[in-house]
Order: C-alpha cells, then sequence, then structure tokens
C-alpha cells in the first residue's frame, strides 16, 4: 500500500512540473514569434532603402521614410529584448500621404523585376486616426505581398465606404508573371532577406489592423489576389483635399 500511496503523491507534483514546462514552452514560442516579427519590420524598410538606392533612382522623402520604418522597428527589436515597451503615439493622419509614401517605398523593388505599381486614389482627403509607423508597416507588408506572390500589374485603390477608408492592394496573379523575373537582382535579394519565411507579414498587418479597430479581407484566385483594408475614418475625417 505504501507504494500506491507514493505513487499516487507523486502525481500531483508531475502534474505540476508538466504544466510548468508547457508554459515554458507557450511563453518561449510566443517570445520567439515576437522577435521574429520585429526582425521583419527591420528587414523591410532596409530592403526598401537598398533595392531603391541600388537602382539609382531613390527621391529623397521615400529614403527618409524607410529610415524612420527601420528606426521604429530597431526600437521595438530593442523593446522585445531587453523588456521595454516603446509608446505608441496615435493621432490624425491624412491618410493620401500615408499612402503614397508606401507606393513610393516599393517602385524600385516593382521596377527591378517588371512589376508595375500604380495608385488609384478615390477617397478625398480622408483622414483617419492611428500610429502613423504602425500603419505604414501594415501598407509595406501588403504592397511586398503583391509584389513577391503575385504581380505582375499590381493596382493600389483607397475609396470611402460607409464611414471608413478601404484600401485594395491588387494582383494580376502568378499566371502573368513572366520566366525571366526569377533570379532577378530583386528576387534574390528577397531571398537573402527571408522572403522563405513566410507568415510573419500577415501576422503583422492582422496585428495592426486590429489594434486600430479596422479590417482585413484576402480574396486569393489564380486569377490575382485582393487584400482589403479597412479603418475607420477620423470624426470629421474627410478633408477637403482630393
Amino acid at each position: 500500500m505504501s507504494d500506491f500511496a507514493g505513487i499516487g503523491a507523486a502525481w500531483p507534483l508531475a502534474a505540476s512540473v508538466a504544466a510548468v514546462i508547457t508554459v515554458q514552452g507557450v511563453w518561449a514560442g510566443r517570445r520567439r514569434s515576437a522577435l521574429n516579427e520585429a526582425l521583419h519590420e527591420l528587414r523591410r524598410p532596409l530592403q526598401a532603402l537598398s533595392l531603391a538606392t541600388g537602382s539609382g533612382t531613390v527621391a529623397s522623402c521615400s529614403a527618409e521614410s524607410s529610415i524612420q520604418l527601420a528606426a521604429a522597428a530597431l526600437e521595438r527589436l530593442d523593446g522585445e529584448i531587453n523588456g521595454r515597451s516603446p509608446q505608441a503615439v496615435r493621432g490624425a493622419i491624412l491618410a493620401r500621404p500615408l499612402v503614397e509614401s508606401a507606393v513610393e517605398r516599393w517602385k524600385a523593388r516593382a521596377n527591378l523585376i517588371g512589376d508595375s505599381l500604380t495608385l488609384r486614389w478615390r477617397a478625398g482627403g480622408a483622414i483617419v486616426n492611428g500610429e502613423r509607423t504602425e500603419l505604414s508597416q501594415a501598407l509595406d507588408n501588403l504592397i511586398v505581398n503583391a509584389i513577391e506572390h503575385g504581380g505582375p500589374s499590381i493596382v493600389i485603390e483607397a475609396q470611402l465606404r460607409d464611414g471608413r477608408l478601404r484600401v485594395s492592394v491588387m494582383d494580376s496573379g502568378r499566371a502573368m508573371r513572366p520566366e525571366s523575373r526569377e533570379g532577378t537582382p530583386a528576387d534574390v535579394i528577397a531571398r537573402l532577406s527571408g522572403r522563405r519565411r513566410r507568415g510573419h507579414g500577415l501576422a503583422i498587418v492582422r496585428r495592426i489592423v486590429a489594434a486600430h479597430d479596422g479590417r482585413l479581407v484576402l480574396h486569393c484566385s489564380e486569377s490575382g489576389s485582393v487584400a482589403v483594408l479597412e479603418l475607420p475614418l477620423a470624426a470629421g475625417g474627410i478633408g477637403l483635399t482630393a
């Protein structure tokens, strides 16, 4: 009986140890995911800056925005490693310059592989509330996804619908991509900079959209993909500029 009693007493201890191991595993997985997302956010603007500089067509505004995004991503990575949480500063943002800047950052990347980026703005002077860096990161990830996994004709369209800003990123489908794009400098750089590590970009977009009370909808088919990002307008958030 004493042997059975000893075994019975050991069960709660074993269960506690198993629970601790499980919690540690979950925590480690979440931390690894957070660090990978932070690395992804840093990789994106550095890639945009290097490609644009290499093409010889980089605009000063595009370079400045990429540097600002890289600095913000580096701050987040530092926070993840050292346990500090950077304070997000939110406010009213004029949407058109935000989207235009994202398109400009990735034109060089698209041009290097024969893709085209076109912006169709039909949202007037829409204003949203949010954190500029985070929204820029969300837009960057959607545009780069279209360049890397879709193409070659990519259209970013913005319009107003039911009190929300709706930004659609549409590509013409992989079937339309020329074989010659494989092995281009941009394609090689994309691979070296982590293109094969998929999943972080959309995870980042979903996290940012949720934090801004927005919505992300994806439609994928052989003829092309559409990613629709919706954000609520700020109170009185339709300016006079077209």
